[in-house]
């Protein structure tokens, strides 16, 4: 199969184009290399490659020429520093995604696997003990200075109980990047149902692993623990380091979007299926950040309880639709995982030249 790789000289695409290619598939990497992610020409995927911004119709056009499927990987991640970057945030994703799709249209190519994110859900499953499954609003400046981290039931106000979050929660996105991420679900879907095609949406929670860009803010929480060590500097946890999260090896996501390029013709014609794509073994960001530093010989952990408005508290996925639907297992587990990230090579970040 020929696979056009959005995004494929990045982090998670670089990592899909070598799973592609181990399984016998030929990609085909597009990606505008901007300077934002990119400081420089990064090593290039073993892969025909095409550089040019899939915001561009003409150059997106030429590539799918001969295209069987496409993976679409190109975007903004990351939560961002302010409400400034909302409009390269939408541009990015959504008129990037647009673009694509618009074109893919008129090429009759219909099938797409997109990178989907966890962040689409907001604050995750809440259980509370008199009104069972419950929603949470968005936490409060004033309780967030005060360390009240833990969101409260809004019936009662009592204590909620985190659990896995299943694809059919309500999605309820809290920043400019989660929204970005969810128009991009609903233009995939619009465009399946127009042309009759297939997509699935794998819904990727806290990806890491080697590649992982460096000294950004527009990195993972696990990025940025990593850049501190390399640095000789103790990692900061915000808020009380118990956030929950599901921590997923990149070489797990990359398995994931090869089987489901390779399952996505089975799907339903005019339809968008979205994956939870986790370990099943979720941590807290503070476990996260001492197994870690513990790998890489330290120094240990500070938890500083400073906090980032748009962050949520506790997500973590319930994937086992992908498992049962698609045959995907993660075979990463997490201290395997990052003892290797602790020692890994990171990529270099545009901060310096931004």
């Amino acid at each position: 199969m020929r696979v056009l790789v959005t995004g494929g000289a990045g982090f998670i695409g670089s990592h899909i184009v070598t799973a592609l290619t181990d399984r016998g598939h030929n990609p085909v990497v597009l990606d505008a290399l901007l300077p934002a992610a990119h400081p420089g020409t990064p090593p290039l995927p073993d892969a025909e490659f095409v550089r040019a911004d899939v915001r561009d119709a003409v150059a997106v056009r030429a590539a799918l020429r001969g295209i069987d499927a496409v993976c679409h990987q190109a975007a903004m991640v990351g939560l961002g520093k302010d409400f400034a970057d909302a409009p390269d945030y939408v541009g990015c994703n959504d008129l990037g995604t647009a673009v694509l799709l618009a074109e893919m249209a008129a090429a009759g190519v219909g099938e797409l696997v997109l990178a989907g994110s966890m962040v689409v859900y907001g604050e995750g499953r809440y259980t509370c003990e008199r009104h069972g499954t419950v929603r949470p609003g968005p936490r409060r400046t004033e309780d967030l200075t005060a360390g009240r981290f833990e969101p409260r039931c809004p019936d009662c106000g009592a204590e909620l109980a985190p659990g896995l979050v299943g694809e059919d929660a309500p999605t309820d996105p809290r920043n400019v990047y989660a929204t970005t991420k969810l128009a991009q679900e609903h233009l995939a879907a619009s465009w399946a149902r127009c042309v009759e095609g297939r997509a699935v949406s794998l819904r990727y929670h806290n990806v890491y692993g080697p590649g992982m860009p460096r000294d950004t803010p527009y990195a993972g929480v696990a990025s940025f623990f990593r850049s501190s060590l390399a640095r000789g500097e103790a990692p900061r946890v915000y808020e009380d380091g118990a956030q929950r999260r599901d921590f997923v090896h990149v070489t797990d996501v990359a398995a994931a979007n090869a089987v489901a390029l390779e399952a996505v013709a089975t799907r339903q014609t005019g339809a968008l299926t979205a994956f939870n794509t986790g370990s099943g073994d979720p941590h807290t960001v503070g476990e996260m950040a001492v197994a870690l530093a513990s790998a890489h010989g330290g120094p240990a952990p500070v938890v500083t309880g400073e906090f980032r408005l748009g962050d949520v508290r506790h997500i973590t996925a319930d994937s086992a639709r992908l498992g049962k639907d698609l045959g995907w297992r993660p075979v990463v587990g997490f201290a395997d995982g990052m003892a290797e990230f602790a020692r890994a090579g990171q990529r270099a970040s545009a901060v310096a030249t931004g």
